[in-house]
């Protein structure tokens, strides 16, 4: 279907802003059931088995009043199961407290962090920092759990097979009342402290005027087989880590934090945290086993998420996704009328960390704004060739996710390789996840796994992607019952989970 020239946001842009602000109304229905042959089309691979879980904000209103931020959302967890070709579809809201209280009243009751108010102004929100565990920003299956996370405070464990919350997740008591557990765990294939035995590795950020870091590792049953607490100085603003078999990796992004316009009640926390553009990024090394930080100093970006690291004689590299400041929340406007020319554009940078002299080098490998990094599994913490990310449409800029690149970083000429697959001008895409073929040996065989938003039929779709051969376009459409309103992160798992299995 094409777009008129008067509802595109510029010569440039293959979007209209109406159509990516639809994504954004809440769903509110919830279900379970088989898709039936109509709502598939093409063919789902025979070989694809497991479960896709993907976690977001469903709610972007509360009993009519709007939220002030995606990410202040309740979470809403997402289910496909694929077996034998065929697939079953399922929704359903985490039921936190703070979700149930609020159902209940109608109204908000809990301030969010990135700005959603107590109605009652700065009255009814002074000195109120109890703020609600969402757990809407990632989903993992592991030790036998299924798990929403919410950086914030613990996971809530749900029940893989129906979504039905189970409470409030303390990982065997590893977990303390409301301590911070990261929502971006990374799988260790391959752990040289487990004899190569995989293993979780997550963390939690407990900040203020100096800010500690605590790691966990935890075998595949679920226990925990290491933890350790550091403290570094300052506010620590850190929502992503990276891994290699020696180390994880934090980037301390240089910024400030005044607690004061929240503590009294007139902004959330989100707006409170300021860019220092002349303070540095630093970059710890955290070993594993143990041992004392290392702590290296690059210039100043801001880093959401890291799509790897691995290790290289006294190297260490690190690939982020990168942006060149980190705009201000700003108070009392929304984001569905956020000025995508203002903001800067996500891009792939690599660092190279030589702990020998200290010195940190940096390249920019993709320009092309591009979020949400993902590669094959057993590549986590090891040096890799493919990575694939969603993007945008056009080459440059800041806008809306519409595609879904593929980076060939390995090739012989030394050149990077580029790959798009693209739903513009009415489509919107989100984090891919990339599956393997079970018994393949190419780094690049496998799916690709992306949920769109089609705003032309106000729904959502699963895109099955052959990974090496993006471009190509979907080689299966799973068309859902509804519209999911744009996600988070999510993970693939071949444990396959249907009500009834």
């Amino acid at each position: 279907m094409t777009t008129t020239p008067a509802s595109i946001s510029s010569d440039q842009n293959r979007y209209s802003r109406d159509d990516w602000r639809r994504g954004y109304q809440s769903q509110r229905q919830e279900s379970a059931q088989w898709l039936s042959d109509s709502d598939i089309e093409g063919t789902i691979p025979p070989e694809l088995n497991g479960t896709f879980f993907r976690n977001g904000p469903g709610l972007l209103d509360i009993g009519g009043t709007p939220i002030a931020h995606p990410f202040d959302g309740d979470g809403m967890i997402n289910a496909i199961a694929f077996t034998d070709g065929r697939a079953h579809f399922q929704n359903r809201y985490v039921q936190t407290a703070g979700f149930v209280a609020e159902q209940k009243a109608g109204k908000p009751l809990y301030r969010g962090v990135f700005g959603t108010q107590k109605p009652g102004g700065w009255l009814a929100n002074i000195f109120d920092t109890n703020f609600k565990n969402i757990a809407n920003t990632n989903v993992i299956y592991w030790g036998e759990k299924l798990l929403a996370l919410w950086e914030g405070s613990q996971p809530h464990r749900l029940d893989p097979h129906t979504l039905e919350t189970i409470g409030i997740e303390d990982l065997d008591g590893t977990l303390a009342p409301g301590a911070e557990f990261a929502a971006h765990p990374r799988i260790d294939p391959a752990c040289v402290a487990d004899g190569g035995q995989p293993c979780l590795v997550n963390f939690g950020i407990k900040a203020g005027l100096s800010s500690t870091i605590n790691t966990y590792e935890f075998a595949p049953d679920g226990t925990l087989l290491r933890r350790h607490a550091r403290s570094i100085p300052g506010f620590a603003f850190m929502h992503d880590m990276a891994i290699t078999p020696s180390y994880s990796i934090f980037c301390q992004n240089p910024v400030t934090f005044n607690p004061l316009p929240m503590l009294l009640g007139f902004s959330g926390a989100g707006a409170c945290i300021k860019f220092d553009p002349k303070s540095p990024t630093q970059i710890y090394l955290l070993p594993r086993d143990g041992g004392a930080p290392e702590v290296y100093e690059t210039e100043a970006c801001f880093i959401f998420h890291h799509a790897n690291a691995w290790e290289s004689g006294d190297e260490v590299i690190l690939d982020s996704i990168c942006y060149t400041n980190f705009p201000t929340v700003e108070e009392n406007t929304s984001f569905l009328d956020v000025d995508f020319d203002a903001l800067p554009a996500g891009e792939l940078w690599r660092f190279r960390i030589d702990r020998t002299t200290g010195q940190v080098s940096r390249t920019v490998i993709e320009s092309r704004c591009c979020e949400f990094p993902t590669l094959h599994p057993d590549r986590v913490g090891r040096s890799y060739r493919y990575l694939y990310s969603g993007a945008t449409d056009q080459t440059s800029g800041n806008a809306p996710l519409q595609a879904v690149i593929k980076l060939d970083l390995g090739a012989e000429d030394g050149q990077i390789g580029r790959k798009i697959y693209s739903v513009a001008p009415r489509g919107f895409t989100g984090e891919p996840v990339f599956v393997p073929r079970p018994g393949g040996m190419a780094e690049d065989d496998g799916w690709v796994l992306v949920l769109v938003y089609e705003a032309d039929r106000h729904r959502s779709s699963l895109h099955i992607l052959d990974a090496q051969n993006i471009e190509a376009g979907a080689i299966a459409k799973l068309n859902l019952p509804y519209h999911i309103p744009y996600g988070l992160h999510g993970s693939f798992t071949t444990d396959i989970f249907t009500p009834a299995s």
